[in-house]
């Protein structure tokens, strides 16, 4: 999994373009991207079955630590806010033919001004093995390259996470380093682990 709830700061003067927000109803690849419902019990509830996940939580820390469903929906409420300040574009990754959840994608800390991002996302332990996140970040990167026209997404995630190395090169982002203490440990926001950044470019081929 790509490190699925990094908060980047942004200029106060990079206000979205009007293209950018309300963000649209993503489909393709078998699947459709739709926004999180913050009031859905339904969203909150694969919302915390997601992160509470001990392969998630293996290579992810995010800020906030999420443990009931309260904290889901206070959670999703933030990525509402930030889905219509367009600064991130968050999707709950459904099948296209029978709305089942599948897990999460999100294009985080949208630039108009350096015109970049940074991908997020994560799989149900169900949805595993099935090219999910594959087909999402195919389908999240062409929208975010064409409609959105940005010019570089990054995708980071822990030394280490050698399924997340395999998806972002399969879907054209090149590894371009290790970057030190970069991310948290597991399970903690007092200690840090290496990373691998991955980017690409909207002149890069999507991959093989």
């Amino acid at each position: 999994m790509a490190h699925a709830d990094a908060h980047h700061a942004t200029d106060p003067a990079d206000s979205p373009s009007p293209s950018a927000a309300p963000f649209p109803e993503l489909r393709g690849q078998g699947l459709r991207l739709r926004p999180w419902d913050a009031d859905s019990d339904a969203d909150a509830e694969d919302w915390l079955r997601g992160v509470a996940d001990p392969e998630f939580q293996r290579w992810n820390t995010p800020l906030t630590l999420i443990s009931d469903l309260d904290g889901a929906r206070g959670l999703l409420r933030d990525r509402v806010r930030q889905q219509a300040e367009g600064t991130t574009a968050s999707y709950c990754v459904t099948d296209e033919s029978s709305g089942t959840t599948l897990g999460h994608i999100s294009v985080n800390g949208i630039s108009h001004i350096f015109s970049n991002a940074h991908i997020g996302y994560w799989v149900l332990p169900e949805a595993r093995g099935q090219g999910v996140a594959t087909r999402a970040l195919r389908l999240v990167a062409h929208w975010a390259f064409t409609d959105l026209g940005l010019h570089r997404l990054d995708l980071g995630h822990a030394l280490g996470h050698d399924a997340s190395c395999r998806i972002a090169e399969r879907c054209g982002f090149r590894y371009e380093g290790t970057l030190r203490g970069s991310m948290f440990e597991a399970g903690r926001h007092d200690a840090f682990r290496d990373s691998h950044l991955h980017g690409r470019l909207a002149t890069d081929p999507e991959g093989p």
